[in-house]
């Protein structure tokens, strides 16, 4: 067996030497080498295990919170159409108020503009009658060319002129 390992150009002795520190080199990297290379990498995976779990737990919770946003979302948007269309009830309710008030304040200005022209009316005929009686008196001087009593005539006249205004009346 010496030739033909010979022949190839193998030492025997020296394959064994090299056989052996092969072994007390694989025992020792087992022994100093496998081992905390095994566990540094099972604390890898653990650590991208753990790192894959976290990340489902936060796509899980980034989909309750978008499920919550959105829940949220619809119901600010539900309470603003609400907000809206209680604003538009409340402008038309207060539109008609202001029409109705503006009624109001305009029938009490029409109101009081025929009780002021009533007024002005009544001192106008008021004024009128005495300068009629007035006239009347001179007209009757100037005709009988005598002074007469003032106030009888007058009191004739406006007697005279309160039976004209009840036959216009009837």
């Amino acid at each position: 067996m010496g030739g033909v390992l010979g022949s190839l150009g193998i030492n025997l002795p020296s394959f064994v030497a090299q056989l052996i520190n092969f072994a007390i080199l694989l025992v020792l990297l087992a022994f100093f080498g496998y081992k905390p290379i095994r566990r540094m990498l099972d604390e890898r995976s653990n650590r991208i295990k753990e790192s894959m779990e976290k990340t489902e737990a936060i796509k899980e919770e980034y989909a309750r919170a978008k499920e919550e946003a959105e829940k949220l979302i619809d119901k600010a948007r539900e309470e603003g159409q609400s907000i809206i269309s209680q604003a538009i009830k409340v402008e038309e309710r207060l539109k008609m108020e202001a029409k109705e008030k503006a009624k109001q304040e305009a029938q009490a200005i029409i109101n009081e503009t025929h009780a002021a022209l009533e007024r002005e009316q009544g001192k106008i005929i008021a004024d009128l009658r005495r300068e009629f009686v007035d006239i009347s008196i001179l007209a009757a001087e100037k005709v009988i060319k005598e002074t007469l009593d003032k106030e009888r005539h007058r009191r004739l006249i406006e007697e005279a002129l309160e039976e004209i205004g009840t036959l216009k009346k009837n």
